[in-house]
């Protein structure tokens, strides 16, 4: 009897002990298997394998300054320096101030995309290429002079060119497959310290930086300083999915922050540029804003989607399709446009001359039109200011404005029908970010051409609103919510 209980007892002691799958561990064991460090990436075989294709760039230029200039503020290497928040050369009791020649040297990264001796780099790196000697130095210690093909500004993307062949060439990579919190790499030269490799892994992607409408960052931790600029970020794989490019930073050094250019958009510009000598893009001729929760609900969208249309030129590819100020650009051909900021680069990817469908949405409703792209130029500037004249004076107190309206000449240089001038704000207007100096345009997408006009749309648009201003050469929407 003792004998069977005690096998019984030892059988349950079993059963309680061992899982499902047959497998005991112990709490010790258990314990030390979760505490044991997991392996990581073998960094190494990665650099042996991609290191030979990456390169480093010197840059040697001859310049002449001129008297009362800064001799840098035009100088590609300058703007390399205030991408990184370092001080730069060309100011007083600085070499090359004034009026006398001094030499640029700058350096940077760059990897080779094909056998033939194409490099893929920043154009900051290598500027417009015009006097400037650039010179490609290899993992071997060769050392090459490079031809610019060209440079893109828009994207910070250039093309060089070495006479070689039977290169080492980089693999390139999907950068919509990696993934936020994976493991990358980055080669270059910081510092001009030859072939550096740092790690680190993404941090964010599809990263919107001020003044970059053409590029969705990948934002990485990985180190990346002065000289990194141009060269490779590589996955675990060994495949290049981004460019280095920048940094935040206040002491001008590696603050855990930097942005990478995605791969494919340099591809498309690499093609463009070998192809071309530059790069041609689509342009609606449309000012746009963001939709912000405070805006969406005075345009009767349920949520902030799309990208606001604020202005349109006269004449422009928008304008011809029928386009209208208050639209929301909702998809392009069939693609959504969840925010404004992917716009610009969805059309900015089209080529000039091409047919793009277009979902908007327009007084509660959803349409489409269809719009022939017109070619973006390299700069495009306009600049109006309102007159001082004083007539037609009002004030809405419960907004906080003073306005009046403008004159037949005063509307006639702002290129609008009529608008009310803001004089002075206060109490919600001020709340809601209107200025002195603003011009109202619209409320709710009505044109507002007096003021008896407006206090009547005002009267009737309830505690939320949108008015479209004119405030310099811009126009924007500006959402108002009454207490």
């Amino acid at each position: 009897m003792k004998k069977t209980l005690a096998i019984t007892a030892l059988a349950l002691v079993v059963a309680v002990c061992l899982p499902e799958n047959g497998l005991m561990l112990s709490a010790h064991a258990q314990d030390a298997a979760a505490s044991a460090p997991r392996a990581l990436p073998d960094f190494a075989s990665l650099v042996e394998k991609v290191g030979p294709a990456v390169v480093n760039i010197s840059i040697n230029e001859t310049i002449q300054a001129d008297d009362g200039d800064n001799p840098f503020a035009n100088d590609p290497f300058f703007d390399f320096l205030r991408r990184f928040g370092m001080p730069g050369p060309g100011f007083p009791n600085q070499p090359g101030f004034p009026n006398t020649p001094h030499s640029r040297q700058g350096i940077g990264s760059g990897f080779i995309v094909s056998s033939d001796g194409y490099v893929l780099t920043n154009a900051h790196v290598v500027g417009e290429g015009g006097n400037a000697t650039v010179t490609v130095k290899l993992s071997d210690k060769r050392e090459f002079k490079a031809k610019v093909i060209g440079v893109d500004r828009r994207t910070d993307v250039a093309v060089i060119k070495i006479e070689a062949s039977n290169l080492p060439t980089v693999a390139i990579g999907d950068p919509d497959r990696a993934r936020v919190g994976e493991w990358v790499a980055a080669i270059g030269s910081p510092f001009g310290l030859e072939h550096t490799v740092t790690a680190g892994i993404i941090s964010a992607k599809a990263r919107r930086l001020p003044d970059e409408n053409y590029v969705p960052f990948i934002q990485t931790d990985v180190a990346v300083n002065p000289g990194n600029s141009g060269g490779p970020l590589f996955d675990l794989n060994g495949r290049v999915i981004g460019i280095n490019s920048q940094i935040y930073s206040r002491s001008g050094g590696f603050m855990g922050i930097s942005f990478a250019i995605p791969i494919d958009v340099a591809m498309k510009i690499r093609d463009q540029l070998v192809q071309h000598g530059r790069v041609q893009r689509g342009r609606l001729g449309i000012y746009i804003q963001e939709l912000s929760p405070d805006l969406a609900p005075s345009f009767g969208l349920d949520k902030p989607r799309g990208a606001l249309v604020a202005q349109i030129e006269p004449g422009s590819a928008a304008d011809r399709a029928g386009l209208k100020t208050g639209d929301v650009v909702l998809k392009v051909d069939g693609k959504d446009v969840s925010e404004s900021s992917e716009l610009p680069r969805i059309i900015g990817d089209r080529q000039p001359g091409s047919k793009v469908r277009l979902d908007i949405w327009r007084d509660g409703k959803s349409r489409e039109i269809t719009a022939v792209l017109d070619e973006l130029p390299a700069e495009n500037t306009a600049s109006v200011r309102p007159g001082k004249d004083k007539n037609a004076h009002g004030s809405l107190d419960k907004l906080g404005l003073a306005l009046r309206a403008l004159d037949a000449r005063e509307a006639s240089r702002l290129g609008v029908p009529g608008g009310l001038l803001v004089e002075a704000v206060g109490g919600q207007a001020a709340k809601s970010g209107l200025q002195p100096g603003d011009v109202i345009l619209t409320l709710n997408s009505q044109q507002i051409s007096s003021l008896a006009q407006f206090r009547q749309l005002f009267d009737k648009a309830g505690k939320r609103f949108a008015l479209l201003i004119q405030r310099g050469n811009a126009r924007i929407f500006v959402p108002v919510k009454l207490d």
